[in-house]
């Protein structure tokens, strides 16, 4: 019986496993370091903030694994003798395999900051930085102050969570606004009112120097590099973003860059060897995708893909249009086809934007400037519907159509306020003023609310 072996039981791994286990009765076993059993990795941080239990983030009953078929093993790689198709593990036990899925996911990065390994240093991605955070920083007692350095997704979280237990926090952001480099500006400026008002330290401009330690090897403080001001803390959060977790990979013969190089079949160099998920990389980048996406939804795409090649229906990765959604504090953030920065969008890209005078929502809506195609939306504080904006990425709307019909995509309970009329009749004041835009290729917008 042919066996397939899976190293990583995140989201991209498991889900591989299961559709293999729906079209065949192939021998599946899967390796874990971190833990026995897949767990949500997105909803670690409700477990510390109280609204869940570690077991709730597990989605299968303990029992499913082995009614199904499927194999555990814990243990940690160490090297893939891909010529014996072996496994060789840290405790000298080996593995062999007829195919080879590798979905080992990522590490939080590290710069080489003096101090980056002492006590009560970690990053927030693994089910150990969870138990590392309940050590380090249980309450306001234990922990007098925390620096979280790198501004993104996971450092915004890591702060709420923080907060929650009435914990002070500094949080390090090198750019001179929040997230910049992929929000337009108003839409970071907005998100930086949006931190300070919930009693958060933000300092923009500013680098991790280095973390000093105390007499037993623990966090005692911070050095900005700007200022060489020192701030007290006793916990240190690391999340300037993630790489690729392929460290035992090293001296293998599985082509690598940053992460493993895979084609759109999701195949390695290696036959008979794959990799998915948060540690693959795409030798040829998917329109404006980038090479490596440590995204939830595109590891289960990608796990559902392999799945049909493996089971002899070669199939191609294709992720479609790209949409993502994330929550800063009190602010539900939803994206849509591509809005790029300032710093990175295109001559012909045009951008709308609308914002709230008083309350934290605002929207982005992006388009090409000589065909009026509709590229993009961000929302802030606006909930929309994902079906709808898919569909109309793909058919290649104009952006007078989105603006159009932008109440048939509203998802807001109806208890809501609607915000539609305002942001088309500010459509239509910049249009008709906007000389870079043909009169005649431009048409009054009448709101549907």
């Amino acid at each position: 019986m042919e066996h397939i072996v899976i190293i990583g039981n995140g989201i991209a791994g498991v889900t591989a496993a299961r559709h293999i286990r729906k079209k065949s009765d192939k021998k599946i076993t899967i390796i874990s370091g971190e833990s026995k059993y897949f767990f949500s990795r997105t909803a670690l941080m409700y477990v510390y903030m109280g609204h869940l239990k570690f077991e709730h983030t597990q989605p299968y009953e303990n029992w499913f694994w082995k009614k199904n078929n499927i194999e555990l093993k814990e243990g940690f790689v160490t090297k893939i003798e891909t010529d014996k198709n072996q496994l060789l593990f840290k405790d000298n036990s080996s593995l062999f395999y007829d195919k080879l899925i590798i979905a080992t996911g990522s590490k939080p990065n590290k710069f080489g900051w003096k101090g980056q390994d002492l006590k009560g240093v970690m990053g927030l991605y693994h089910k150990q930085d969870l138990e590392n955070l309940e050590k380090f920083a249980p309450n306001k007692g234990v922990c007098k102050r925390a620096v979280i350095v790198g501004g993104g997704l996971i450092g915004i979280e890591l702060a709420e969570m923080l907060r929650s237990r009435k914990i002070p926090v500094t949080f390090l952001v090198r750019e001179t606004s929040f997230w910049n480099s992929v929000l337009p500006t108003q839409e970071s400026e907005m998100i930086n009112r949006h931190i300070l008002e919930h009693q958060i330290d933000l300092r923009l401009n500013s680098n991790l120097k280095e973390i000093i330690s105390d007499e037993n090897g623990q966090v005692k403080s911070v050095i900005i590099e700007e200022t060489n001001e020192e701030i007290l803390c006793n916990v240190v959060g690391l999340t300037a973003g993630v790489s690729p977790n392929i460290d035992f990979l090293k001296n293998t013969n599985i082509a690598c860059n940053k992460g493993v190089l895979v084609n759109l079949y999701l195949e390695t160099n290696i036959p008979n060897i794959y990799a998915i998920g948060d540690c693959a990389e795409q030798t040829h980048p998917i329109v404006n995708r980038r090479p490596i996406e440590a995204v939830w939804y595109t590891g289960r795409m990608m796990g559902e893909t392999v799945a049909q090649t493996i089971c002899d229906k070669k199939t191609e990765y294709k992720p479609g249009n790209w949409f993502n959604s994330a929550k800063f504090l009190d602010i539900e953030y939803q994206t849509y086809g591509w809005v790029f920065s300032e710093q990175t969008k295109s001559e012909n890209e045009g951008c709308f934007q609308w914002q709230h005078p008083s309350e934290n929502k605002c929207i982005s809506i992006s388009y090409d400037k000589n065909s009026h195609e509709f590229l993009g939306i961000n929302t802030f504080g606006i909930r929309m519907r994902h079906d709808i904006f898919d569909q109309w990425l793909s058919e290649k709307k104009s952006v007078e159509h989105i603006l159009e019909f932008l109440a048939d995509a509203n998802f807001d309970p109806e208890f809501y306020k609607s915000h539609e009329a305002e942001i088309v009749t500010k459509f239509n004041q910049e249009m008709s003023t906007n000389i870079q835009v043909k009169k005649k290729s431009w048409k009054r917008i009448f709101s549907k609310v």
